[in-house]
């Protein structure tokens, strides 16, 4: 999908639509193969798109394709702590917004991005296949060179693919997920580790329409309930790995039961709205510039009444790459970072790569600098790098603190809690950092 996004963004600017595009990707949808059918369930498969990331899409063009799909926005989120001790809501007229994100299909998503870019003039060409190797050359791009020549080529990346095929390029985008293949012929090493959890996703059915966004923080790690349309959600259930193979092969009724369990009537109790008395008197100094959902009391989750998919489950882990770039290569989304899927911030990292990544190809086409020069790459490094850093630390941070059942921590983080239901100025700057549309302060 990151990949998709950038060819969706080069074909959208004057300087670099003119650009010849190839497209390597063994996905079938890219032939054509994946029919999206509205009387389906939802694909477990699922992201959760920012108001930033919109406004790109719509920039793109791509979003009027998203719209004709399934898909669901929502303007109100509840994060809560299983010990009863605190919850937070959000509301998008908190920062006088209409909606706090979407949730999409990932097929959706891709087959939308796929429509933008054969509708439009961008020069491209897809190869339905897989990449082989990849060999880099160090010389200089002579000045004057006739681009079918030997010398013009042995400046190139020279890519060899599964179906014989084999391409020169000035630029090559390794966008090819968390275990990229492109990564690792560059040579980048990457930093990270093992959560040690797993991630259970799925889409399950309730008897009305769910609108809102839900979290619960477990024991074990969270659990998110999320509207994907109709009486649809989907669910990312994080927890050990001997917890969810129990969580696979238990019978569906049994799931249900032990996914309402987590959600609602399981390890402690409900939050209380009043626990802090009217309105918090600890937090009473910023009583005067109260959010609208500071007064919004905590509400329980709909009841999930059938399970509608597959249960999929995933291994998590933080990786990040020591380097984004290099000589005539350059790695965007999951294949230069994967984050934890807490806040469902992984794929809008990635789409913003995307955009960044085209901005600066553009720069430097107008001042007439070789797209693939390491130079300009590492401007695209220096950039992102600081803003997914940040969101990694924050989300590792979150990670740790919440997957700790002690007494003392469990205090803090109440605390935590009505502070972000309370301190307006703070819950504003969490909600507008979420949306993509600010930094945090103390990041500046």
């Amino acid at each position: 999908m990151v990949g998709m996004a950038l060819a969706c963004s080069l074909a959208s600017m004057p300087l670099t639509k003119q650009l010849n595009v190839a497209i390597i990707d063994s996905n079938p949808a890219l032939e054509g193969k994946t029919c999206i059918k509205k009387e389906d369930p939802p694909d477990p498969r699922v992201s959760t798109v920012t108001p930033a990331t919109i406004s790109l899409f719509k920039d793109v063009g791509a979003w009027q394709y998203v719209q004709q799909h399934r898909h669901a926005y929502f303007d109100k989120m509840q994060v809560w702590d299983y010990t009863g001790l605190g919850y937070t809501r959000y509301n998008a007229r908190d920062v006088d917004k209409e909606v706090l994100g979407c949730v999409v299909e990932n097929k959706v998503l891709h087959s939308s991005l796929l429509s933008c870019i054969q509708n439009t003039d961008l020069k491209k060409r897809i190869y339905p296949s897989r990449l082989n190797s990849m060999t880099l050359h160090q010389n200089h791009l002579p000045t004057m060179m006739d681009s079918t020549s030997s010398s013009f080529h042995a400046s190139l990346a020279k890519l060899e693919l599964s179906d014989g095929n084999s391409l020169y390029a000035k630029l090559v985008v390794g966008a090819d997920g968390a275990k990229s293949h492109v990564r690792e012929l560059a040579g980048f090493k990457t930093t990270g580790w093992n959560y040690s959890q797993n991630a259970v996703i799925c889409t399950v059915e309730h008897k009305t329409e769910n609108q809102c966004a839900w979290q619960r923080f477990l024991p074990s790690g969270p659990i998110a309930l999320l509207p994907v349309g109709d009486k649809f959600s989907n669910i990312v259930w994080t927890m050990n790995p001997k917890e969810s193979s129990a969580c696979r092969e238990m019978n569906e009724n049994d799931f249900v039961k032990a996914l309402n369990h987590a959600l609602n009537y399981g390890y402690g109790p409900h939050p209380q709205s009043n626990l802090l008395g009217n309105n918090g008197d600890i937090f009473s100094w910023f009583r005067r510039d109260l959010t609208v959902s500071a007064n919004e009391c905590f509400e329980v989750p709909p009841d999930v009444v059938k399970l509608v998919s597959g249960r999929m489950v995933f291994p998590l882990s933080l990786r990040h790459a020591n380097n984004y770039a290099s000589k005539r290569v350059v790695l965007i989304g999951d294949a230069a970072h994967t984050v934890h899927p807490l806040a469902g911030q992984g794929v809008n990292l990635g789409f913003g790569d995307a955009f960044a990544l085209s901005r600066i190809i553009s720069e430097g086409i107008a001042v007439g600098t070789d797209i693939g020069e390491v130079h300009l790459l590492k401007k695209f490094e220096v950039e992102r790098k600081r803003e997914n850093i940040m969101m990694m630390a924050i989300l590792d941070g979150f990670q740790k603190a919440y997957s700790v059942d002690f007494g003392p921590l469990n205090v803090l983080r109440a605390a935590a809690f009505h502070g972000a239901q309370y301190i307006s100025p703070l819950k504003r700057s969490i909600i507008s950092y979420a949306s993509g549309e600010q930094r945090l302060p103390l990041f500046s």
